[in-house]
């Protein structure tokens, strides 16, 4: 076995580094006054009759912000395990850069991620999510996941923050479904937490086989020796090889910041409707002529489900009828007809306030959740063909679904921001512990330039295709397997106590994050 390549402490001219320390200042600066500003005039127009739901915002934030930061410092390390590795970037430099394209992908991100996660959640929690229970729901599934991704980073474990959070999702559903006893509330969404699971079991499975397929391609393609040999001393590798290494992390990067910043939004936005419903639960960028489309619309989709009610009598509880649908997955008698009767009771509401900014504060929770639970019956409408839309109905209900999307499930800007700074902030720190073992701990043999940029390739594109489906996928996960594949095709031969130590924390992240999140579940719900 080689001794470790790592490379230490590089000298820096002091101009630069000062130039560089400003630069990164001014950026921090900028962003934390954007989201101070932004977050400050969306509470102005909030009238609350205490202090304490200001408290629990700040600490709810700081905490939900904090799960970003250990993500950070915890997943980003593996994009820039092979630049640092390889020695082509410098650590400060990778860090920095793989932070900044972090950055960029939450920005650009669609936040189809952020809310597919969120539907594992049972549903009275979301309706309910400023309630007591839904506190609890919040604080719980963010420390659970806090503490094990700072546990498994201390011993150097590429463990999955995505993998941490969706079980402490799971676990909140597992805890208020046994506290709740036989009252037939609703639990985990096992449909949503298999469509999430498969994404997540095979997206590794992808890494291994499609890196190995890659790096043999690789090799019969390109013959240059210096590709497929171990970096030596500080050395960089030739240019070529360099520009691609560091196109690689920088797509590692970018496609990270996608997929796991949407997670802190998601539950951002849970925060801030639970504590501030009035200024976050609608889409109040939503304009009255966009509004009037949104009325419209409406009764259009009114017009196409009365299609399928069969003729049967109206509901005598709209709300409670739909929301057994979106509870059970059985569509009863009673369901077309509350949906219906939901969609007009919206319709009524929104156009007769003129526009969602203009919903009176003691109405926007009760519009707000009649709109959640219509686009939830449509969506599991769809997804079971039950009952059977004409293709011109199903385009009007599908459209009439988007526009309760956007109104509903929406991101502000600054709240990208503010997780894009806790992202790429953890990013630049505890990045060592990771590097050193996906380059000398998974393989008998260290990191070659070809199979960290194999690995790399592989995770970028895999990452980037979860995104546009809105799959959450773990960048730990695709990327060491991944680097794992790249050794067994080499025939480098694997190091199997570390590819034990890794296999342990992807099976024990799962129901160690679960029971975690349902006992700090219970313990929350005791004090709230």
């Amino acid at each position: 076995m080689q001794t470790s390549t790592l490379p230490g402490p590089k000298a820096v001219n002091p101009q630069t580094r000062k130039i560089g320390l400003a630069v990164f200042l001014v950026v921090i600066a900028g962003g934390v006054g954007y989201v101070a500003t932004h977050l400050l005039s969306d509470l102005k127009s909030v009238q609350l009759g205490s202090t304490l739901p200001y408290v629990l915002l700040a600490i709810a934030l700081l905490i939900a912000l904090g799960f970003e930061f250990v993500n950070g410092f915890h997943d980003t390390a593996n994009a820039v395990a092979t630049v640092i590795y390889t020695h082509s970037l410098t650590p400060n430099f990778a860090v920095v850069w793989s932070g900044a394209w972090n950055f960029i992908g939450v920005l650009l991100s669609s936040g189809a991620v952020a809310f597919g996660i969120l539907q594992l959640l049972p549903v009275e929690l979301i309706l309910q999510v400023g309630s007591k229970a839904g506190f609890a729901m919040v604080f719980a599934l963010l420390i659970a996941a806090i503490i094990w991704n700072l546990a498994t980073w201390y011993f150097g474990l590429p463990s999955s923050s995505s993998h941490t959070l969706i079980g402490s999702i799971i676990g909140v559903g597992l805890m208020n479904q046994l506290m709740r006893g036989p009252s037939g509330t609703s639990g985990v969404d096992w449909s949503q937490a298999m469509g999430v699971g498969k994404s997540l079991l095979l997206s590794p499975l992808v890494g291994f086989i499609a890196a190995a397929l890659l790096l043999l391609l690789l090799k019969a393609l390109v013959r240059v020796p210096a590709l497929y040999a171990a970096p030596e001393n500080n050395r960089p590798p030739p240019f070529w090889i360099r520009a691609l290494l560091i196109l690689t992390c920088t797509g590692v990067s970018f496609a990270h910041g996608s997929n796991d910043g949407q997670k802190g939004m998601g539950l951002i936005m849970l925060i801030l409707i639970g504590t501030v419903p009035t200024a976050y639960a609608l889409n109040k960028a939503v304009n009255s002529t966009q509004t009037q489309t949104f009325v419209a619309v409406a009764h259009d989709a009114s017009a196409s489900l009365a299609k399928y009610a069969n003729g049967a009598a109206p509901s005598a509880d709209p709300r409670a009828d739909t929301e057994a649908y979106v509870r059970t997955r059985q569509l009863a008698a009673a369901t077309l007809p509350a949906v219906r009767q939901l969609t007009d009771r919206i319709a009524q509401e929104v156009g007769s306030y003129g526009s969602f900014a203009t919903v009176p504060p003691d109405s926007v929770d009760n519009v707000r959740n009649d709109m959640y639970l219509v686009s939830e019956a449509i969506r599991l409408m769809e997804k079971a063909k039950q009952p059977v839309f004409s293709a011109d109905d199903r385009a009007i209900i599908d459209n009439y679904k988007r526009q309760l999307d956007n109104a509903t499930k929406f991101i502000p800007t600054w709240v990208k921001v503010a997780v894009a700074i806790a992202l790429g902030l953890g990013t630049m720190v505890g990045w060592k512990r990771i590097v050193v073992t996906v380059g000398e701990r998974i393989g008998k043999q260290h990191l070659t330039y070809g199979q960290g940029a194999s690995a790399e390739l592989v995770a970028m594109v895999t990452i980037g295709a979860a995104d546009m489906y809105g799959l959450p996928v773990s960048t730990t996960h695709v990327l060491s397997s991944g680097v794992a594949g790249t050794m067994a095709a080499n025939g480098s031969g694997l190091q199997w106590s570390t590819v034990r130590s890794l296999l342990l924390a992807w099976v024990l992240t799962l129901p160690a994050s679960i029971a975690l999140a349902a006992g700090l579940y219970w313990i929350f719900r005791s004090v709230f």
